[in-house]
């Protein structure tokens, strides 16, 4: 079911990017039948089903197992305003105790990041024909961006409580104070102060409007097939 959604998504967008890179207007689609030529409000209305699609599909890969954890960019790594507490802990022999630390701030991510959706269905659905131009004509991110501005505000402050529940849930609170405690033993190190769950919700509001991202570009750049049945009945 996963995979039908991605692709609905990706078609409706890539029809919808590659009319505007052609130079037309919302309304101004290809064909001699008039009653093929779409109103502004259904075009928008067609990037919107398409927009919820995409971010769902983002925080459903968020959200799931892993889905900070083992990813190749988005997973959390230790602080870096703490990598020489890090370092030095690995140095005296205590990686289980960092490893622990490094997946419990991925899998508060993971748990956050299921509050999400509701968050972007409605930035979704409060979309301006202005806001869909500007989508439409912008660059690479320009669909991510309209997100992260009318989101970013809401996401940290739906996050932020649920990464405090999630850091005790993940035992995260507790592996930190164990390395810092160790930490702290050594003689003559330089201190560290860092507030993890700031760190943690910022890393998930980052690493899901990195997916969006990447699935914006993917779906402006890649000269796919258009035709489906979604797409006929979208743009009927």
């Amino acid at each position: 079911m996963r995979i039908i959604r991605l692709s609905a998504f990706s078609i409706l967008l890539m029809f919808l990017f590659s009319s505007c890179e052609s130079g037309l207007s919302l309304t101004d689609f290809s064909g001699d039948n008039r009653s093929n030529r779409l109103t502004n409000q259904e075009i928008i209305a067609g990037l919107k089903e398409a927009l919820t699609v995409g971010t769902n599909n983002s925080v459903d890969v968020a959200s799931a197992r892993d889905g900070f954890f083992k990813h190749p960019v988005i997973a959390i790594p230790f602080p870096p305003e703490a990598k020489h507490v890090e370092t030095q802990l690995r140095a005296i022999g205590f990686n289980q105790a960092v490893d622990r630390c490094i997946e419990a701030f991925n899998r508060a991510a993971e748990e956050a990041s299921k509050e999400a959706g509701q968050i972007f269905i409605a930035a979704v659905r409060g979309m301006t024909i202005q806001d869909g131009m500007s989508i439409l004509r912008g660059g690479d991110n320009a669909a991510t961006n309209f997100l992260r501005n009318t989101t970013s505000d809401q996401l940290y402050a739906r996050f932020n409580p649920i990464v405090v529940q999630a850091t005790d849930k993940v035992l995260l609170t507790r592996y930190w104070a164990e390395v810092m405690d160790r930490y702290n033993k050594i003689p003559f190190m330089q201190p560290a102060n860092v507030d993890i769950n700031d760190y943690t919700t910022n890393k998930a509001i980052d690493g899901i409007f990195h997916l969006i991202s990447e699935e914006e570009a993917k779906i402006r750049n890649n000269p796919a097939a258009r035709v489906t049945e979604l797409l006929r009945r979208v743009f009927a």
